[in-house]
């Protein structure tokens, strides 16, 4: 397992993240246990989880599997969708963002979280109010850093200039979605995180489980599956290209002799900006296949091919400024 510092700041985390949303949705305690001991046996150290995540109850079951372990993980956290019917029981107000620390402090069964994610935007409430009152928790040894999830690139900018320009705790880390057919982030997102330096730390790396090899190019339904469920499928977010993309993503694992799953995770784990990619499942079994991904490198060729399958059109301004360094350097007319 490779340990990476997450964006500038000093903690390390496993490029691998445990992801658990599953919990309580088709893992119950006990193969949430079974996930969690495989996940810390084979160096994982990073463990994301929401408040919202079954309804609280992925909180729970990993508060009672860390146990006394709980010092051992880098453990994050996310606060914003409803967790009761009260007009304050979501949303990142200062009401809402200590009551849901408070609730997620207790079922975590942990005095502090280590890195606290705002969840989605909330455009009804002022950045200054959300990013002070983390600020606060953070001042209080209730959250260790502070990071936030499907931001705009704008907002997230905004958001880090406020807090730079204010003193106080800003943003390390961003969590968007990203993978194979889900490369939206890289023309805005991704170039902004590495010129701010905050990581970032992948969800659905496998499109919902679409390029795990449980799907077959054309096939966007399988038995038993999310998809099959209408349950955190993302297939509205797919590139065009999904199809032929997984097509020459089969094709390479095939070659390769790695599982598809490991083929897409790995591709994602070499891409600039990334610090590490949250892997879930339902079970131990696929999440020992997810956990092969760890430890290694893609092949410079096998990268160029899944890169060149998978690419989106470039965009305005994008498209205008993509040869500039070629067009500055020829503009220079030296002496002589």
């Amino acid at each position: 397992m490779e340990y990476r510092r997450l964006g500038r700041c000093g903690v390390k985390v496993s490029e691998l993240c445990l992801g658990t949303m599953t919990f309580g949705h088709g893992a119950d305690e006990e193969e949430a246990r079974r996930m969690v001991d495989m996940a810390l046996a084979r160096g994982v150290n990073f463990i994301d989880t929401a408040d919202s995540y079954g309804g609280g109850q992925a909180e729970v079951m990993v508060g009672r599997a860390l146990g006394a372990r709980r010092r051992q993980v880098v453990l994050a956290t996310k606060f914003f969708n409803p967790m009761g019917g009260g007009p304050n029981d979501s949303g990142m107000s200062r009401v809402h963002i200590i009551h849901a620390l408070e609730d997620s402090l207790r079922r975590l069964q942990t005095d502090w979280v280590d890195l606290y994610y705002v969840h989605h935007v909330d455009v009804q409430v002022p950045v200054e109010e959300m990013l002070r009152a983390l600020d606060d928790l953070v001042s209080q040894g209730k959250v260790r850093y502070i990071a936030c999830s499907n931001y705009p690139a704008w907002r997230l900018a905004d958001a880090l200039w406020v807090s730079q320009t204010n003193g106080w705790n800003g943003f390390v880390a961003y969590q968007p979605q990203y993978s194979l057919v889900v490369r939206d982030v890289e023309q805005e997102l991704v170039p902004l995180c590495l010129a701010k330096g905050l990581g970032m730390v992948t969800w659905s790396p496998l499109a919902g489980g679409f390029l795990s090899g449980a799907y077959r190019p054309g096939q966007h339904r399988a038995p038993a599956t999310r998809s099959d469920e209408d349950w955190a499928f993302p297939g509205r977010y797919f590139a065009g290209s999904a199809d032929q993309t997984l097509a020459e993503l089969l094709q390479v694992a095939a070659q390769a002799g790695r599982s598809p799953a490991q083929l897409a995770l790995r591709w994602l784990l070499q891409r600039p900006a990334v610090t590490a990619a949250i892997v879930g499942a339902r079970t131990a079994v696929q999440l020992a296949d997810n956990l092969g991904a760890a430890g290694w490198q893609l092949e410079a060729e096998v990268c160029a091919r899944l890169d060149r399958v998978s690419a989106l059109p470039d965009r305005y301004p994008e498209s205008m400024q993509k040869d500039m360094r070629a067009r500055r350097d020829q503009a220079v007319r030296m002496p002589g």
